[in-house]
């Protein structure tokens, strides 16, 4: 046979194909509707495994064999999402466990911040809250959670993610660990700038103070003053404080010009970060679980079984229910080895049916699922 005659052949076994689909795509549909009548679950993982086992024997070589588990793997997930979203339509979908609000009183609420006055935290607090907002400052990120999760304050304001530095890792870490959830987030421009007591010369300065991320992102220019003693801080601020207490000619900070103003400190280089696009995410944090009734964004975290395709298939909810993704990142689980953790976000409303369809699927499919905010 040619070419074109092996294409004929071809084009009559997937008719048959596409049948053979519909047929079981329709008897897939009256399980769901079983399902729904007898409230049992759609993933049964243990029939799902027993009959991949059994469909693999059926063919001829291991190649096929292969071949015939993947696209039986994927024909299930289809059947799944079919029987997720009748169970939705039938409105079997659940309530999620978050309460829809119009607006967050800013005016009454107490917010904490992490670092010290002057910092790019206060700053993103300010432009959220206001710049009257009632607030207080700790020293540590797992400071500012505890002071939600004892009641202290309402809200913390927390850096997530820089746009040259990347993820802070142990924001997300925290978020898991505990049970705060995500209502807001602000972005601040970060524009570097180098700080002196007043009076100072850059040819006085021997020492310069600032966060570890400040410094790499600033690396341009104290490659040009190769002579500068780098020493990292906690935070830009704390440097910033350093140096005005001191009030020492041959110190410096790098830190914000709302550093330079709360200190009293005088601004000797501006704009010193060689990237002139970066900037950072903030996000606003409760301990209540509850969303604004026009937030657009849905941020998870999944941990999915340790096995081939398990991430594929997770991603193919978002897919089927016309969800775009807009990031995904993972963290090592901890006394795992070589097994993570995923965080997600994608856009959407929790009110939204194909929200909730997915986090459905999500939620019966994967080892563990948190909602950690919508916003």
């Amino acid at each position: 046979m040619d070419l074109s005659e092996l294409r004929v052949e071809i084009d009559k076994v997937d008719k048959q194909i596409v049948e053979l689909f519909e047929k079981r795509m329709d008897i897939a549909s009256q399980v769901a509707d079983y399902k729904i009548s007898t409230g049992k679950k759609v993933f049964d993982k243990e029939r799902e495994d027993q009959k991949l086992r059994a469909v693999k024997e059926l063919a001829s070589s291991e190649f096929n064999k292969t071949g015939v588990e993947e696209l039986f793997s994927h024909l299930m997930s289809m059947s799944r999402k079919l029987q997720y979203q009748k169970l939705a339509s039938a409105g079997a979908a659940g309530n999620l466990p978050f309460i829809q609000i119009d607006s967050i009183d800013k005016a009454s609420s107490r917010v904490c911040y992490q670092g010290a006055e002057g910092s790019y935290s206060e700053a993103a607090m300010k432009k959220y809250f206001g710049e009257e907002v009632n607030s207080f400052h700790v020293d540590t990120f797992r400071d500012a959670m505890a002071v939600l999760e004892d009641g202290s304050a309402d809200y913390a304001v927390l850096p997530i993610e820089n746009s040259t530095a990347g993820i802070v890792s142990e924001i997300y870490d925290l978020l898991t660990e505990y049970e705060h959830y995500i209502i807001g987030e602000e972005i601040i421009p970060i524009r570097h700038c180098l700080l002196g007591v007043p009076g100072t010369k850059l040819s006085d300065i021997k020492r310069v103070y600032s966060h570890p991320q400040s410094l790499m992102q600033s690396a341009r220019f104290l490659s040009e003053h190769s002579h500068f003693e780098q020493i990292s801080m906690k935070n830009n601020a704390f440097a910033a404080r350093k140096v005005a207490q001191d009030k020492d000619k041959s110190q410096a900070a790098i830190a914000s010009a709302l550093a330079a103003k709360v200190y009293g400190l005088e601004i000797l280089e501006e704009g010193i970060n060689q990237a002139d696009s970066n900037s950072t995410r903030f996000i606003i944090v409760t301990n209540r679980k509850v969303f604004l009734k026009d937030a657009h964004k849905v941020s998870i975290c999944m941990e999915i079984p340790h096995e081939a395709g398990s991430l594929y298939h997770m991603m193919s909810h978002f897919i089927y229910n016309n969800l775009n993704m807009t990031k995904i990142e993972s963290r090592p689980i901890e006394d795992k080895d070589w097994e993570y953790r995923f965080f997600i976000d994608f856009e959407g409303n929790l009110a939204d049916s194909a929200v909730k369809n997915a986090l459905r699927g999500l939620r019966e499919e994967a080892k563990m699922l948190k909602i950690l905010g919508n916003y």
